[in-house]
């Protein structure tokens, strides 16, 4: 069992003993090979789930393949076609799939004596070059450690899979196949070139893309060092653009932030966000278009090896005796892997292919920018290094190591700027080569844009120049540029105020109708509903201890759950009524996150939501179910029905107040206790309200409601514009990009909503009041 040769051997042996003609020494001779038998059969035991390990390396193969197609979709989705990196990033979790994708290349001692498994070895390291060229612009979306911990990382997994590398370069683990060698062993003199075989093809193969790997690793470390400095040169130019654009929606007494004001001033944020973009500016750099080259040449360097393979299999095949393809590919994969070997050869050649093209793409990022007679002189000057790509290392150079002993200071300090200025050249010369090989892409950009020129010269009306837009002129002073030479083209900036456009539309696409629907038809002049649902009268039996902060989600809550428990409501109704509830609770809370962000109120605004939940989902009020609080005399009227859960309403509330009053965590903000005892009080302010005015009680009772919940929700929405101004802006230089595009979708969300609410209330007010609740209610009170 797993023992065939030994045991076999073992027989012949015990044959070959009875056989008068072959001597004892004989015997002890061949005796000596049966434990390299048995330990090779030992082997062949151990190595048999090498076959599913085999197909594990080909699932993370494919899940990095995946997602650098997911990065292509959506960079043609959203037509960046320098394809950002938004699923393709390096982290713990894809270094780790990644590393097992790399199986192949780092495992020195597995035996790889065919073909195929010799092609798998290259076409794994072909594929990870493909990986680095697709990882480096996603560097730009790291802060200094995030930067510092996966550059490290990634440097030790290519390091460690160079040196393994070129430690089965010189072992023979990569060479040719196994035949050739055997026959060569044999016979010294024999030319295996009559076997169509090249000895050092697969050696040289695996050296150029060592090299490859190294240099896409210097690149990258290259690249980190550029981003430190130039996001610092972006972050000065932004803030100057954010100076100038914060001073258009500063809000005064009597003015109010219109949605003409609100698309001007994201589109100016989303101008800043775009053209001051860290992968952009990334991906327009000569070391992303370096590792295009080089990623490119990995590819046609593997296209090339692969065909002349398959090519080379296909007539031994027609010149065998073999009956099928997979008999033959049976002697060409010989390895532990076995046949899924060739799985791994077929995805990661695919992976090579897909991956090639957003690299490839990325060369051609230079079209971004204008071009004129003094850019492309610019470009040919690859000897004019900007102070970017070494500023870093002259500031550390220029830092100094505290020491107590002042001549270990000198030393370290001297050994410090000693290895600093090698850097700074070492950077020097890596900036020089990867402008030189950007020249290379940059050759084929100028002549298709001389073709471009001159069939608009020859066909003036086919190639047509649209109209520019009356906007770019003026909001070109919001392009961020990180040198100055480097002018943003027309086109590119059209091309950002229509991404602009399509995610307002979209945000369109997703308007919130039902909530409109509810403002339009309920809510009044004024919002007066803000101040008349609750009276402000004093309960005297609420303990004192209960510090009670209003907010806007809250009497929302409330109100809809007294609402939705009103007799003799169509079903209908309370449906709509909830479903509009709900959208405008999403934008209500959104305001009150933004803008009320106190301890207190994000205290009560967990509670409102809790409550919300409950309402919403299990249809109870604080454990008390619907059942429990509808009134049971079906014969009384509908005034009395309705007074009567009104009351209960209030009844439940002051008796969980008695019941958790004398509680000690009452006083902690987060107990449970405590958020029970708010929305309890918020009940009993309600309820006593509709208890007072008693001619409420009547069939309207809903529609007041209605309204009530209407206006609250209005008043608080006049903040959606300040929302949107607030979330165009962060400090965080990576962040930026997807806040703006937030604050884009959420405008063409609420633009139906904005301008209604704002042709129904008085610009009176102070804009510092209007985020609040209580300041609207003290104004309703005495206008």
């Amino acid at each position: 069992m797993g023992y065939n040769s030994t045991q076999d051997y073992l027989k012949l042996l015990a044959h070959l003993a009875v056989n008068e003609v072959v001597t004892h020494d004989t015997l002890s001779s061949l005796m000596g090979y049966v434990k390299p038998i048995y330990r090779s059969d030992l082997e062949n035991l151990y190595s048999k789930p090498m076959l599913w390990i085999g197909m594990y390396i080909a699932l993370a193969s494919l899940c990095c393949i995946l997602a650098m197609m997911a990065d292509l979709v959506h960079g043609i989705k959203t037509r960046k076609l320098w394809f950002p990196c938004k699923y393709f990033h390096v982290n713990a979790a894809s270094l780790t799939v990644i590393a097992v994708a790399m199986k192949l290349p780092v495992d020195l001692s597995g035996s790889m004596p065919g073909d195929v498994d010799q092609l798998g070895k290259l076409g794994s390291m072909a594929f990870m070059c493909t990986m680095m060229a697709n990882l480096l612009p996603c560097l730009a979306t790291m802060n200094s450690n995030e930067l510092l911990t996966n550059i490290t990382a990634l440097g030790l997994l290519v390091i460690t899979m160079v040196v393994n590398v070129c430690i089965q370069i010189e072992t023979g683990v990569i060479s040719y196949k196994e035949d050739a060698r055997l026959l060569q062993t044999v016979a010294k003199k024999f030319d295996i070139k009559s076997l169509g075989v090249n000895k050092n093809r697969n050696t040289r193969l695996a050296t150029t893309y060592v090299i490859f790997l190294l240099w896409l690793l210097i690149i990258h470390v290259s690249s980190c060092l550029a981003i430190l400095k130039s996001k610092k040169i972006m972050e000065s130019k932004y803030q100057q653009g954010h100076e100038i654009a914060s001073k258009d929606v500063q809000q005064s007494k009597g003015e109010i932030l219109t949605v003409d004001k609100l698309h001007k001033h994201v589109s100016n944020y989303w101008i800043m966000s775009g053209s001051g973009s860290p992968q952009f500016i990334l991906a327009c750099s000569v070391t992303t278009a370096a590792s295009g080259v080089i990623c490119v040449t990995t590819a046609i360097l593997h296209i090339v090896t692969v065909s002349t393979s398959i090519s080379s299999m296909l007539n031994e095949y027609h010149k065998s005796n073999y009956k099928t393809i997979s008999d033959m590919l049976k002697e060409k994969y010989d390895s532990d892997y076995k046949w899924s070997m060739v799985v791994i050869l077929i995805v990661q050649f695919f992976g090579v292919i897909i991956g090639t093209l957003a690299p490839l793409c990325r060369c051609f990022a230079t079209l971004s920018f204008k071009e004129s007679n003094k850019s492309i002189l610019n470009h040919m000057k690859v000897y004019i290094i900007e102070s970017y790509w070494t500023q870093k290392l002259y500031d550390w150079k220029q830092g100094s190591i505290r020491f107590r002993s002042h001549k270990l200071k000198v030393v370290i300090n001297t050994l410090k700027n000693q290895i600093l200025n090698f850097c700074i050249e070492f950077q020097i010369g890596v900036v020089v080569v990867c402008k030189t090989l950007a020249l290379i892409p940059y050759f084929f950009v100028i002549c298709f844009l001389h073709c471009a020129h001159c069939m608009k010269w020859l066909l003036p009306f086919v190639f047509r120049s649209s109209e520019e837009r009356g906007e770019n002129l003026e909001q070109s002073q919001y392009v961020l540029q990180l040198g100055d030479e480097m002018e943003l083209a027309k086109r590119t900036l059209e091309g950002l105020l229509k991404s602009r456009d399509r995610v307002i539309q979209k945000g369109g696409d997703k308007r919130p109708d039902n909530l409109r629907i509810l403002i339009e038809e309920k809510s009044t002049e004024g919002f007066k509903g803000v101040k008349s649902f609750d009276n402000g009268h004093y309960v005297p039996y609420l303990p004192l201890k209960v510090e009670y902060q209003d907010c806007w989600s809250l009497p929302v809550v409330t109100l809809t759950t007294i609402a939705i428990n009103l007799p003799n409501i169509q079903k209908t109704e309370v449906e709509n009524l909830l479903k509009r509830v709900r959208e405008g609770l999403e934008y209500v809370t959104l305001v009150e996150e933004n803008l009320n962000t106190t301890k207190d109120h994000v205290s009560i605004q967990k509670t409102a939501e809790t409550l919300w939940q409950e309402v919403d989902v299990s249809h109870t009020w604080l454990g008390n179910k619907w059942q429990e609080i509808a009134c049971d005399d079906t014969s009384a009227s509908q005034t009395d029905t309705t007074l009567q859960i009104v009351q209960s309403f209030f009844k439940k509330a002051k008796n969980k107040i008695k019941e958790l009053e004398s509680m000690d965590n009452i006083r902690d903000p987060n107990s449970n206790s405590n958020h029970t005892i708010i929305c309890a009080y918020s009940m009993c302010r309600v309820t006593k309200t509709i208890m007072d005015e008693k001619e409420s009680l009547s069939n309207t009772l809903f529609d007041k409601l209605s309204s009530n919940i209407a206006d609250i929700m209005a008043a608080c929405l006049t903040n959606l514009p300040q929302v949107i101004a607030m979330k165009c802006h962060t400090s965080a230089i990576e962040k930026r990009q997807a806040c703006v595009q937030a604050a884009a979708q959420l405008l063409g969300e609420t633009t139906e909503i904005i301008n209604i609410v704002q042709g129904r209330y008085s610009s009176n007010m102070n804009p510092d009041d209007l985020p609040f609740i209580d300041k609207w209610r003290a104004y309703l009170s005495d206008p």
